[in-house]
């Protein structure tokens, strides 16, 4: 028994079966205030700096929400905190031209890996103002580091909600990966159709033996 099928209809149960394949993949779990997607519940965490306060806050959001920290390995999405840089920009001086006030901004840069989809680069930034004296040098110095040390959980906190939006990042790859799949799908099926060459299915029904009963009369 022989059943045909068009290069159409090849098309079709191909796309269906690669969006099915592609959504059960999808998934979210509630952990502290975001929906992060199911597959970071296990992340490993790499770092220009693996001992300093921005590495140790943003593990400190990892338990907050529930994320398992592991060592890194080549199936397991990763977080690779990349660098921080401060800068400031004067919006006011005093008389002698000296700084007044000014806004100082965290930059961190990253990537979050993730196996068999991609690697993406984000940035997140953080700024407050800041008023300068410089009568109190040393306490206006104390005063900065413990701004910048605020400015970082911030910035930890800004990460969790990048990863809380991987789900529709990785997505996209996907999306636009079937699609390339897609396209060169039916490009080789005008290529087929215009050689005059066409697809065939041949199915062949299985055969079933049924043994003799010897003590059937």
């Amino acid at each position: 028994m022989k059943s045909f099928f068009s290069a159409n209809s090849l098309t079709r149960l191909l796309i269906i079966t690669l969006l099915a394949l592609t959504t059960a993949s999808c998934g979210f779990h509630l952990r502290g205030n975001y929906m992060l997607p199911e597959g970071i519940a296990k992340l490993s965490l790499t770092s220009f700096d693996p001992y300093g306060q921005l590495t140790r806050m943003v593990k400190y959001q990892f338990k907050l929400h529930g994320i398992e920290e592991v060592k890194p390995a080549a199936t397991i999405p990763n977080l690779n905190i990349t660098s921080e840089s401060t800068g400031d920009s004067t919006l006011s001086l005093y008389q002698n031209n000296g700084k007044a006030e000014y806004d100082l901004t965290l930059t961190v840069n990253y990537t979050v890996t993730i196996p068999n989809q991609g690697i993406e680069q984000f940035s997140t930034k953080v700024t407050r103002t800041f008023l300068d004296n410089p009568l109190s040098a040393l306490a206006k110095s104390v005063e900065r580091d413990e701004l910048v040390n605020v400015m970082r959980e911030q910035a930890a906190q800004q990460i969790m909600r990048k990863l809380a939006r991987l789900t529709t990042v990785f997505n996209k790859m996907e999306e636009d990966k079937l699609n390339a799949e897609l396209n060169q799908i039916l490009h080789n099926q005008k290529v087929s159709i215009k050689d005059g060459s066409t697809t065939t299915i041949t199915t062949t029904p299985a055969v079933i033996h049924k043994k003799q009963d010897h003590n059937a009369q």
